[in-house]
């Protein structure tokens, strides 16, 4: 399983519109993708109720995993669009 540890980027954290934000990317990506905190139950990623239920922080570890095929390059997309807190969804997610 491929995965990505990255800090979430955006100062709000991952709540309205920076989960909309990367739900959107994670839909797009075309594999499944699941979220969790550091320590926390993987989610699915492109549930925004999911996603909205992890309440992770700005500056907080999350994991991004994938067991799919094209996993490595998903997961690069979303970690960057995490770290660095992205306003917008990026053309190439």
């Amino acid at each position: 399983m491929a995965e990505r540890r990255v800090n979430v980027g955006w100062a709000e954290g991952l709540h309205a519109r920076p989960a909309s934000i990367f739900v959107r990317a994670a839909t797009a990506a075309g594999v499944p993708v699941t979220i969790s905190k550091a320590d926390g139950t993987p989610v699915n990623a492109a549930s925004m109720l999911a996603v909205l239920g992890l309440g992770a922080k700005g500056g907080e570890e999350i994991v991004l995993a994938s067991d799919a095929e094209g996993a490595d390059i998903a997961l690069d997309r979303l970690a960057k669009l995490v770290a660095e807190g992205l306003e917008e969804l990026p053309e190439t997610v």
